[in-house]
């Protein structure tokens, strides 16, 4: 039940690597027109280099320190609510502070 009530939210993602380049949305809507969630998007698209779906792109390759998929990363994305309220970082380093994958941080997902 939480999980249905944290996807619920629509987040805004927000590099770190420029200072407040937009992402794209985290919702479960994958016909919202900027959901990363959206293949035909450049924020959803496989192949853009906005997106966090490209494996070989800035923030989709497991290796670039600004990647979503980088479980090493401390430089991962931001996540924005619709308020504009900082909810952590979307990444999947189960040791970053502020990262949703850490089960000890207060941006856990669990705990929304």
């Amino acid at each position: 039940m939480k999980w249905l009530f944290c996807l619920m939210f629509l987040f805004g993602i927000s590099s770190n690597a420029y200072a407040g380049e937009y992402l794209g949305k985290y919702t479960i809507n994958p016909y919202a027109r900027d959901s990363v969630k959206n293949p035909y998007n450049q924020y959803g698209s496989p192949y853009s280099y906005k997106s966090i779906n490209n494996p070989y792109g800035k923030y989709g390759s497991p290796y670039s320190s600004y990647s979503v998929n980088n479980p090493y990363t401390y430089n991962a994305p931001k996540l924005y609510d619709s308020s504009g309220n900082y909810r952590g970082k979307l990444s999947s380093n189960p040791y970053d502070s502020e990262s949703i994958s850490n089960p000890y941080s207060r941006y856990d997902l669990n705990l929304w």
